[in-house]
């Protein structure tokens, strides 16, 4: 497939091409901008807030005590399971300084699955917030973690606000269950004895692992995706790339609702905006809205990233609505599908245009961006970003025509080495540098790519492909509905039939409502036949709705 998207759509100012290795690391890139924004805000977090200057000695302290008082190696993996707060950047910056392999943990694993992950990657230490010690307590004997690092949510936010802080969090809201962990040392300790070592330079080369980034496990096991330096370097580069001709080097405050710990804000979020000179505002709990929406008001914010459900929860949430939206220039959606309703509303009220990227933690993970020039919502994933190659394939192997449906398959500098110590599930998504997205997708004859569905989430009724997508993207059309997930149940006649759980805003919707709704907008065997209310829908921690679960 040619990149027809280049000549045809591709937007002034964003290069075709971008250089993946413009730095021979991340540590690279992160020495060259703590210097050059070093008075800038680089995090800001609870008002508290870290200068780029701060963070680099703070990150040099860490990464000290890690190689010297650890004795921790090139290559040893070093994992992290905290929120987004300071502390977050701080450790994840001092790790990759130490020359060490990053393995991002979600801070709400069960211990099951904490200890498949710190098991399979093979992690030596970590740093683990008080409030989930007590869920490393019951598997750390089972695990190749010999230290560990506590920190409390205010560690980093300075004098009396930092005690004040972690005595409300403990004992007000009693939110630190007790746990009993032996060999640990605090955060703020880490720092002071890191001060008083010297850091040894380690080289660190492109192709060095600077993440074993763990996959949401929606096919089976949780597999470690294996993304080196030169992997998020080139991502962030593609980032920038696309978004660079609307943003001014040195101005933007970013909002990062997102959990860092998620590769799609570590690198849209994080890193490349630190090559922008730019500030994180990190929200430490995204779930508390009103609270959320009070610390937006504080700043003059100029971009935001998220999911579907963060952007529709903060257009439903009081005070939103207030907000002085005059500095926003980019709103990015990732991770799911957005949807039009919910991307309309927001382009209404804050007048900017609600972005959407594609990506996956495979390929560090943007594949995909909508153009910064769109005039709104198209219902696309937009084009590839630059160095990006993108092909539709038959189920036969064959290449797709325009406007045909069939597995999207990427071919970039962002591409993962593969899955640690996993070579059949490598070999089952790698194929000759290409990698096998398990998307259904097609492309217009401008070059532009829509998800039409996952293979395994794809409804047979009676023959007829149906996409969960599309009967939910039609249900948020209704105003009375908040979320909606369809899958398939099974059915004698028809082999399958459609189930649409809702989540409704208010009691006077019934299940006639719904479909009545439904049947105008789509044929008859795309109408969903069961309807189930619910208060809330399962979703993983960025807010993806879990169909799988529901099924």
């Amino acid at each position: 497939m040619e990149k027809i998207w280049l000549e045809k759509s591709y937007p002034p100012g964003v290069p075709h091409e971008i250089d993946p290795d413009r730095y021979s690391s991340i540590v690279e890139m992160f020495d060259k901008y703590v210097g050059l924004y070093a008075d800038r805000a680089a995090f800001i977090n609870m008002g508290a807030e870290i200068s780029y200057r701060e963070l680099e000695a703070q990150v040099t302290m860490f990464a000290a005590y890690l190689q010297k008082d650890l004795g921790l190696e090139k290559g040893d993996r070093f994992a992290i399971m905290v929120p987004n707060t300071l502390q977050y950047p701080i450790a994840l910056f001092g790790a990759l300084k130490a020359g060490l392999t990053v393995v991002n943990v979600n801070p709400l694993y069960t211990a099951r699955e904490l200890e498949h992950q710190l098991k399979d990657s093979g992690a030596k230490a970590m740093l683990i917030v008080e409030n989930f010690a007590h869920t490393l307590e019951q598997v750390i004997d089972k695990t190749p973690v010999e230290k560990v690092i506590l920190t409390a949510l205010g560690d980093r936010l300075g004098g009396l606000k930092g005690k004040i802080v972690n005595f409300v969090v403990k004992y007000v809201k009693k939110m630190v269950p007790s746990y009993k962990l032996e060999n640990t040392i605090s955060f703020n300790q880490v720092l002071a004895k890191g001060q008083s070592l010297s850091l040894e330079p380690v080289a660190i080369e492109g192709e060095d692992l600077a993440f074993l980034q763990y996959t949401g496990g929606t096919t089976g096991v949780s597999k470690g995706a294996m993304l080196t330096h030169r992997n998020m370097v080139a991502n962030l580069e593609q980032a920038k790339a696309a978004i660079k001709p609307i943003l001014t080097e040195g101005e933007e405050l970013v909002v990062t609702a997102l959990p860092l710990y998620h590769i799609f804000a570590l690198t849209a979020n994080c890193l490349t905006f630190m090559t922008l000179g730019g500030t994180n505002l990190l929200i430490t709990n995204p779930r508390d809205m009103p609270n959320f929406v009070k610390e937006l008001a504080k700043y003059p914010f100029t971009c935001i990233t998220g999911v579907n459900t963060l952007f529709n929860g903060l257009l439903n949430t009081p005070g939103f609505s207030d907000l002085d939206f005059s500095t926003l220039k980019l709103t990015l959606g990732g991770g799911m599908a957005v949807q039009q309703p919910v991307a309309e509303r927001w382009q209404q009220l804050t007048k900017t245009r609600l972005l959407e990227g594609y990506g996956l933690t495979e390929c560090s993970p943007m594949v995909s961006i909508s153009p910064y020039n769109i005039d709104g919502y198209d219902g696309t994933i937009g084009l590839p970003a630059a160095s990006t190659n993108v092909k539709i394939v038959r189920e036969d192997g064959t290449d797709a025509d325009t406007g045909e449906a069939g597995e999207m398959w990427v071919k970039g500098p962002q591409v993962m080495k593969g899955y640690y110590q996993r070579e059949e599930a490598t070999n089952e998504i790698l194929k000759d540098g290409w990698l096998a997205t398990g998307d259904i997708a097609e492309m217009d004859e401008n070059g532009f790519f829509k998800i039409v569905d996952r293979k395994k989430d794809m409804i047979i009724v009676s023959g007829f492909n149906v996409f969960p997508n599309e009967i939910e993207e039609v249900a948020m059309m209704h105003e009375g509905i908040v979320e909606a997930a369809a899958v398939g149940v099974p059915h004698e006649v028809s082999g399958e039939i459609i189930k649409l759980f809702i989540v409704k805003k208010e009691d006077g919707l019934s299940q006639k409502d719904i479909i009545d709704h439904c049947s105008k907008h789509l044929t008859n065997y795309k109408v969903p036949k069961l309807i189930e209310f619910r208060d809330e829908l399962p979703k993983t921690n960025v807010g993806k709705i879990l169909r799988r679960e529901l099924r």
